[in-house]
């Protein structure tokens, strides 16, 4: 080994052990290394398509894998899982989500709606049913989203909530074509269905689309 090497090695355990000497003689003498932490757990009730659920959760869980992995909830789609697809929205409290980005802990006494609580096959909702006759869906993978997300626009609009391509924000928005299509703008559809998506909506708002 050179001199040189010999002066590098010195330097390096300088270092290290100079480190080592400060922590250790920051440490109390009987203190004890602290453990790994485990992650928390806490329990959440909500009521889920007209069901009280009560679960016991890692504090980390999204609602979206609290529907889908602990309630069996698989209608619920995980699309990109960053809130960007739409796949995933459900209905909280009257109101559209996209479940992949909030906390199942956020929800405690909320009422949630997943697309197996809109209907059933033998009574369809009236979403499901134009989505059917409009052939709004094609593979199918964004669908419970897009229809979820479809019931709770109609009901903004009913209820007077605004959007971006509204000229006057102090009107009542109208069910229209392009009111339609702003607010469904976040639900993303990889083949290209949104014409009849649009097409079904219109038919369950009563208009022309």
């Amino acid at each position: 080994m050179s001199s040189r090497d010999e002066l590098a090695v010195s330097r390096r355990g300088v270092i290290v052990g100079g480190a080592t000497c400060a922590a250790l003689t920051a440490m109390p003498a009987d203190a004890q290394p602290l453990p790994a932490a485990a992650p928390s757990r806490m329990p959440v009730t909500f009521t889920v398509n007209g069901r009280k659920q009560t679960l016991d959760l890692d504090t980390r869980t999204t609602l979206l894998d609290a529907l889908r992995e602990h309630l069996h909830l698989t209608g619920t789609k995980k699309g990109c899982d960053h809130g960007q697809c739409g796949a995933c929205t459900v209905i909280v409290e009257g109101k559209r989500i996209n479940s992949c980005l909030s906390l199942a802990l956020q929800h405690q006494g909320d009422r949630i709606t997943t697309i197996e609580g809109l209907g059933t096959p033998e009574k369809l909702h009236p979403m499901q049913a134009a989505f059917i006759k409009h052939d709004g869906y094609q593979c199918g993978y964004c669908t419970p989203g897009q229809i979820c997300s479809a019931v709770a626009v109609l009901d903004e609009i009913k209820a007077g909530v605004p959007s971006h391509v509204q000229a006057d924000l102090t009107a009542r928005p109208q069910a229209s074509n392009m009111e339609m299509r702003e607010r469904m703008s976040g639900n993303i559809c990889r083949c290209g269905a949104y014409s009849n998506i649009a097409e079904a909506m219109a038919d369950v708002a009563g208009g022309k689309a």
